[in-house]
């Protein structure tokens, strides 16, 4: 038989097109030689792909060296077939590279694929001090969040069904009537009553004007965070800010408007129970509370591309606690409880506090926050944009590695009905970077936000540097008019409207037990050892330990003790969010939980395990032990002491 003649392949990159000759039963393989030999020397052969398609446009995108032992006519390639190529160039001056493993990795929202893990570490969201500080290709050396990466593989399409009345197709065709609408599309939101586009919508929607995958030009971050304060080192090489400053370093005027996304789109406590237990100390004590949402983000499918926090535990720091509000003291352990937290496979999501007031009639609170006042004041606008200027989000679309942040704010106050009702917000981005950038302060006035006086230390000279600051409104004659923004404007324009809800059927991680909640000695309740041992008293049961350990107050009260471990802090924070009864078993056989029960037998007089030895004690007539600890007699008689009154 003849020998196989030689093909002709084609080949398109974005570097123009080639044509090799091929022996049919040739393998893939053997074509990167020929292939590099026709693109850029700094081509990373590891990063090269073969589609049927143009890159980015839906093909069989395949890497070329997980092609090995393929030959072109087991795919069916034919005389004058043609393909296309992607590759990445190897940059010794970008900010990071290719590791050289192939892969499906992440894709670039221009289609082109993009690497998986960078080999440089950066932080997760780095500090910008400027507009001009930005990361160079920061799609391949930022790590997002996992459930970032899933949601930009994601199509988002929105699909719809046949038009019964519009239709004329089969069941397998489609018209303009039946096709799949954008994430971002106006009159789907409009039906839904979505009022804002999803963080991951509102990229799709700007991507596509601000990058055309069929024009093959060069590829742009379609991030970009506001900046309002004076560049540093500008290079027109006048004196610094405050003696000099030019067009140049000065921030643009701010025109405010009403932010179209939101970074979270819904709040979702996983139990009911996490509230009434935050409502307790308003109920004993008549005071305003506060606490810090833990929990984690997942996608939310009721919004296209949406995101929401599902708050598994509230923990309320140290706080000064009165009618009117409530003041933050400092909180020493803050850093210890955010590790916990990440041992549960949690990470801080919010903050919540109540503002409520009791009414005459039973059950009724007072209506504060509504259309016609306010839903969220001037000064807890400030409060959320500071911390969320503190947790910033990291994204590999924006030029400076970050953008927005996922941290919401929560407010327990009454609805129109008198009802107790949560609510739900976040400061807008440019909200965030106004009060960072110092221009604007809170009022006494909770629905007007002061724009700052460039003049406020005591010698009159200027401080900082107020931009011209605008915002449009629709005036009495139902014009749309820009307005200026000083002295006053509406807080209005500096708020992102969240939904909220709880699960009918809830699955929460922890369980609600009688166990004090921590600093709420004002209503008497306090965490000592003897509230620890009436949660761990003694079982036989191999699951009750489990269960009983399965609180974030109690795991965060037994880490403060001291006794255990690190590698037994893990496995507490394990147990006590997985529910395994193998590490339940493993916890209570280690030397740190067996010291734990002992210092509770002897402080609480708790019986121990029979696997836990006890010490000696002196006869119960004697009142007490030989080490100090209080035996049960004794502890009963001071209960009778205590309740004797001297006439």
């Amino acid at each position: 038989m003849a020998p196989n003649r030689d093909i002709i392949l084609r080949f398109e990159s974005r570097n123009g097109q080639f044509r090799l000759n091929i022996a049919p039963d040739a393998d893939f393989i053997s074509l990167t030689g020929k292939i590099l030999d026709n693109l850029p020397k700094q081509t990373d052969s590891s990063t090269l792909v073969l589609s049927n398609k143009p890159i980015g446009t839906g093909g069989q995108e395949r890497y070329l060296n997980s092609l090995g032992g393929v030959s072109l006519q087991q795919v069916g390639l034919k005389h004058g077939d043609k393909l296309f190529i992607g590759f990445q160039e190897q940059d010794p001056q970008t900010n990071g590279h290719t590791n050289g493993v192939p892969g499906s990795g992440p894709k670039r929202l221009n289609g082109q694929s993009a690497p998986s893990e960078p080999t440089v570490n950066i932080p997760s969201a780095p500090a910008v001090t400027s507009p001009t500080a930005i990361i160079k290709n920061p799609w391949e050396v930022i790590k997002q969040s996992p459930l970032d990466d899933r949601l930009d593989k994601q199509d988002g399409k929105i699909a719809r069904k046949l038009d019964q009345k519009m239709c004329r197709h089969g069941p397998k065709g489609m018209c303009d009537y039946c096709q799949p609408l954008e994430p971002y599309d106006a009159g789907y939101l409009a039906e839904k009553k979505i009022k804002h586009l999803s963080f991951h919508s509102y990229l799709r929607k700007i991507n596509s004007s601000t990058n055309k995958p069929e024009l093959k030009s060069s590829y742009m971050p379609p991030l970009s965070e506001p900046y309002y304060r004076v560049k540093k080192n500008c290079p027109s090489g006048h004196p610094q800010w405050p003696e000099g400053i030019c067009t140049k370093c000065q921030p643009s005027s701010i025109i405010l408007q009403p932010q179209q996304f939101r970074m979270v789109d819904h709040v979702e406590f996983a139990s009911s129970d996490i509230i009434n237990t935050l409502l307790d100390f308003w109920r004993r004590s008549g005071c305003q509370r506060l606490g810090y949402l833990y929990g984690r983000y997942e996608e939310y499918k009721e919004v296209p591309l949406g995101v929401k926090a599902i708050v598994e535990a509230i923990y309320e720091p140290p706080q000064v606690n009165e009618v009117d509000g409530v003041t933050l003291s400092d909180w020493p352990n803050e850093e210890e409880i955010n590790r916990l937290a990440s041992l549960c496979g949690l990470e801080r999501v919010g903050v919540i506090f109540t503002d409520l007031i009791q009414t005459d009639t039973p059950n009724v609170v007072v209506c504060k926050r509504h259309i016609d006042s306010y839903f969220l004041s001037s000064l807890e606008i400030a409060f959320a944009a500071r911390h969320q200027a503190l947790c910033p989000k990291a994204t590999k679309w924006s030029e400076t590695g970050r953008f927005g942040s996922n941290f919401v704010t929560c407010v327990v106050s009454g609805d129109e009905n008198g009802d107790i009702t949560i609510s739900a917000y976040q400061a807008s981005n440019s909200a965030v970077e106004m009060v960072r950038a110092d221009v604007i302060e809170p009022s006494a006035e909770p629905s007007v936000m002061l724009v700052q006086s460039e003049e406020d230390d005591d010698e009159g000279r200027r401080a900082r540097y107020i931009p011209e600051v605008f915002y449009r409104k629709i005036n009495e004659y139902g014009a749309n008019v820009q307005e200026n923004a000083k002295p006053s404007f509406p807080v209005e324009y500096l708020l992102v409207t969240l939904t909220y809800g709880v699960p009918i059927n809830p699955t929460s991680m922890f369980l609600d037990m009688a166990f004090p909640i921590e600093n709420r000695e004002l209503v008497g309740a306090m965490q000592d050892h003897k509230s620890l041992a009436t949660i761990l008293k003694p079982t036989s049961k191999q699951d009750e330990i489990v269960q009983r350990v399965a609180n974030f107050h109690v795991v965060c009260f037994i880490c403060s003790m001291g006794v255990l471990s690190k590698d037994e802090e893990a496995l507490l924070c394990r147990v006590a969010a997985n529910k395994d009864i193998a590490d339940g078993m493993q916890l209570a056989t280690s030397d740190g939980w067996r010291s734990l029960l002992l210092i509770l037998e002897q402080t609480t007089g708790m019986d121990a395990p029979s696997s836990v030895s006890k010490p000696i004690k002196r006869h119960p007539s004697l009142g007490s032990s030989r080490d100090g600890a209080i035996t049960p007699d004794s502890e009963r008689l001071a209960k009778r002491l205590k309740g004797a009154k001297l006439d």
